[in-house]
């Protein structure tokens, strides 16, 4: 088995995760560790993950990285730097990210341009897993491979997110207020980009060309007084958001992608809630239900920074075997969890 040669780029809580997912995947080898806090810059990447020495310390300098000719890296930066993803391809070094680069401009006109131009001038790869719910949609197409015909797809999530004490977030978004603006709208709009992603890839894995992707949001008010501690929200105020993104070919609605995501179950509304699950219907021929429940009573409140890490991580070796290029659904088959998963290696 060839071992592959693996950078982790940033320390955040995803990066965290990607970087303890590398030191225990038998087909990866850490070499190297970029950092942006100067408080992580010159410790070694075991430490800060809480384990042993890795003899891998972290730099803040990408020359250091570049020069460890790695086989790939894991870029899960919570803001891009398109500037430093165009030198990683064009120095021959593939890059597996998390990060959609919408705070860069997005992968659409110019700059899709020059992040192909990269691929091809270092002969590498670039390949998107995405933030949650970006596997989700790897595992959605999957099951249409049963069926004749697909009509319509709806994938639904909720989470409690009333861990996340940040009364300016959720206020923003229009929590704990009685009347929603178009500010609010675009707050969450914005907040949510990322499920409209979830939705342009479903579909680019079915093929299925989209006229329009639309977004819709409603809230439900709380029955009740409650204090979060960080936040009070008063009765008959918006305790809960359900976002929609919609995606429409020739006129038809084909793919619905739903979170709702609440702060309180106090709430005057009929809205059910199924904590750390999915669930997805397929309309068609056979049409298929399935609920997809993550029982990890170790996990931290709703810790998605894992279920963001883990693709990424565990689509190095087929984005390395890859054709150079802008890698999408159809160019990477399917990805699994390595074998030290599956022989008690611990977190």
């Amino acid at each position: 088995m060839t071992v592959l040669r693996i950078v982790q780029w940033t320390t955040g809580k995803v990066g965290m995760q990607a970087l303890r997912a590398i030191m225990d995947d038998p087909r990866l080898e850490l070499v190297g560790l970029f950092a942006h806090s100067a408080g992580k810059v010159g410790r070694d990447a075991g430490e800060l993950v809480g384990r042993g020495a890795a003899h891998v310390i972290a730099t803040a300098d990408i020359t250091d990285i570049i020069a460890l000719k790695p086989d790939a890296v894991i870029y899960t930066p919570f803001k891009s730097d398109m500037d430093n993803v165009l030198l990683l391809l064009r120095s021959g070094i593939n890059v597996v990210s998390t990060n959609l680069f919408i705070d860069s401009g997005g992968m659409t006109g110019d700059n899709r341009a020059r992040l192909l131009a990269a691929c091809i001038e270092g002969k590498s790869s670039l390949f998107i897993t995405g933030v949650n719910p970006g596997w989700i949609n790897m595992v959605t197409a999957g099951l249409t491979s049963v069926c004749r015909r697909v009509d319509h797809i709806s994938v639904r999530e909720s989470a409690d997110v009333s861990n996340y004490a940040s009364r300016e977030t959720w206020v923003a978004q229009g929590m704990g207020q009685t009347e929603v603006n178009d500010d609010v709208i675009a707050v969450a709009r914005g907040a949510l980009i990322s499920f409209r992603d979830a939705v342009l890839r479903l579909a680019e894995a079915l093929s299925l060309p989209l006229d329009d992707v639309d977004f819709e949001l409603e809230h439900a008010v709380t029955s009740e007084t409650v204090d979060l501690g960080f936040m009070s929200l008063p009765k008959g105020s918006n305790g809960a958001l359900r976002a929609e993104w919609v995606g429409k070919a020739d006129g038809c609605e084909r793919i619905r992608l739903s979170v709702s995501w609440y702060l309180t179950r106090a709430l005057d509304s009929d809205w059910t809630f199924d904590d750390e699950h999915y669930h997805i219907d397929i309309d068609g021929e056979p049409s298929i239900r399935t609920i997809i429940d993550f029982v990890a009573p170790e996990w931290k409140g709703s810790d998605w920074s894992i279920l963001t890490a883990l693709p990424a991580v565990n689509a190095i070796s087929a984005v390395v075997a890859a054709q150079p290029g802008i890698l999408g659904p159809a160019d990477v088959p399917l990805i699994s969890a390595a074998r030290a998963a599956w022989s008690g290696t611990p977190d």
